[in-house]
């Protein structure tokens, strides 16, 4: 299972929400290059990388972070927040991304999403599932729609996607656990490489995302306070 620490951007630095909830940011480093180079020295080779400016402002801004951290690491990054044109996706990947990840856009623009798939190829395209109470969430979880978690997971892979991220956005940021149960269901119902999201806190919650059978596991905020260390992701990395 592949250990993926993330980094939120607002403004520039990097910061942790609750929930989603804008009002609950939490600065915890102004330079998120110098994050990204202390999970590199760990043994880390991935990371997750969210413009939370971009989800709320519908286009790409913290693309100049990106770049910086891409061409001074190592690090294999995935990055999301706001990707809503073939502009936006262009800057993503020439900043310097591995992987980008689509959640709002598959839900409100399925065609361009899927001219994406076609672009790129599956492996470059990651489908964003995040979800409140088994609901897609979309616009930086601002919003919920009607579309039922396993129902939107189920018919994109019919369409080739490969790679999930799933958030079950009333566990992010809350270091109380994971959704297992609902993990459990995603990996009955698809063969998707699922990456677990939210709520991790431990290194028992770890061990039981990779007995369940998820591909990747991101961790957040667990790391910012402490939860789990840089010394013990690198003994599992």
């Amino acid at each position: 299972m592949r250990i993926i620490p993330a980094i939120d951007i607002i403004d520039g630095k990097c910061v942790r929400l609750t929930k989603g909830d804008f009002n609950t940011k939490k600065v915890y480093n102004e330079n998120p290059l110098e994050v990204a180079k202390q999970f590199e020295d760990n043994g880390i080779q991935f990371l997750h990388l969210v413009d939370l400016d971009g989800a709320k402002s519908k286009h790409i801004v913290n693309y100049n972070v990106l770049a910086e951290i891409a061409s001074k690491t190592n690090l294999k990054i995935d990055f999301g927040g706001g990707l809503k044109s073939d502009e936006d996706l262009k800057i993503a990947f020439e900043s310097g991304a591995n992987q980008i990840t689509g959640g709002s856009i598959a839900v409100k623009n399925p065609e361009m999403f899927m001219s994406w798939l076609k672009k790129y190829g599956t492996n470059k395209i990651i489908l964003g599932a995040d979800c409140k109470d088994r609901k897609i969430a979309t616009q930086g979880w601002q919003e919920t729609s009607f579309i039922d978690v396993i129902d939107f997971i189920t018919d994109y892979e019919e369409i080739g996607i490969k790679n999930v991220i799933c958030t079950d956005v009333a566990k992010d940021g809350m270091l109380q656990g994971t959704s297992n149960t609902l993990y459990k269901e995603i990996l009955q119902k698809t063969d998707v490489n699922l990456i677990a999201s939210g709520g991790v806190s431990s290194l028992e919650d770890l061990q039981k995302l990779k007995e369940i059978g998820c591909e990747g596991v991101i961790i957040g905020k667990a790391i910012y306070e402490g939860k789990i260390t840089l010394k013990q992701l690198q003994k599992l990395c």
